[in-house]
């Protein structure tokens, strides 16, 4: 791997393009797959093509999604790096529910560790809730020490950070080093343009959650065009920008098909210049 398609994730060099396993669980991220052996297929699909980071966590099913990746790839392979996150949990209605207080926090890395089959977890995300995808301001200084309580005890070896802003980064690297940063961004929504920059002086990985919009897909005509432009498909050139940004930026984009799955893994592949780029790095703030 060269420089430019890879990146350190803590003291882990992983591909640019790895995978997100949200979409392996049921409708709303809540029980089972309507069919398991093809989410199976889908993650040792990746593996097999080259992808060494997955992100995933215990609340996406909930449990389903990490039980689903231990009976795909377990033992895993030895460059594999699983990142997962704890801070939230669901209701029986499928509701997301913050659990921010240090005994959640214990039992979330306790319940990943179990579901995954492991016995540390090498990067864990604090996810704070905020606006639900959008961060807010606040401390978050007692949910960083108790995850980095479990850090210290071997149980995590590497602490990152989630829908967070400016400020509460800086709090959490005064309690433990910040490997990686996971907010909401991508070609059309760009409030985090200058931690994306500011990360990437630090060496920091940042990994845009949503990078193709989410549960509502990008919609931008300028996307459109450019896409008709090259032949490719608009979810494909966003990924294509977002690597294109910023080297430390790594990319999750989620699916649960294989077709899918095969056409994100081609975003490396492509090449935007010069008015190409330009048109792009104009969408901000969901304007068409």
């Amino acid at each position: 791997m060269t420089h430019l398609d890879a990146f350190s994730l803590g003291n882990r060099p992983v591909r640019r393009m790895g995978y997100g396993a949200m979409q392996l669980a049921g409708k709303g991220v809540f029980g089972p797959p309507k069919d398991r052996a093809a989410a199976i297929t889908v993650l040792r699909e990746a593996v097999a093509s080259g992808v060494n980071h997955i992100d995933t966590s215990d609340f996406y099913g909930p449990h389903i999604t990490n039980q689903i990746i231990r009976e795909a790839l377990h033992p895993y392979p030895r460059d594999l790096v699983i990142v997962t996150k704890v801070g939230a949990s669901r209701g029986p209605n499928a509701s997301w529910l913050p659990a921010l207080e240090p005994e959640d926090i214990q039992r979330g890395v306790h319940d990943n560790l179990r579901n995954l089959g492991l016995d540390a977890l090498e990067v864990v995300n604090m996810r704070m809730m905020g606006d639900i995808h959008a961060p807010s301001e606040g401390s978050i200084e007692k949910q960083v020490t108790a995850l980095a309580e479990l850090q210290r005890q071997g149980l995590v070896r590497h602490v990152g950070l989630s829908n967070v802003t400016s400020t509460q980064i800086k709090q959490a690297q005064r309690l433990t080093p910040i490997v990686c940063v996971q907010n909401h961004y991508n070609v059309v929504h760009r409030e985090d343009d200058a931690l994306v920059d500011d990360l990437a002086r630090q060496g920091i990985a940042y990994v845009p959650f949503f990078p193709l919009g989410g549960f509502t897909p990008i919609q931008s005509s300028a996307l459109s065009k450019v896409a008709a432009s090259l032949g490719a498909t608009p979810m494909l050139i966003a990924l294509a920008w977002l690597l294109k940004r910023s080297p430390n930026i790594l990319l999750i984009p989620g699916t649960s098909s294989l077709g899918h799955l095969r056409e994100n893994l081609d975003a490396d592949k492509l090449e935007l210049k010069g008015s190409v780029l330009a048109e792009l790095n104009a969408i901000a703030g969901g304007q068409s």
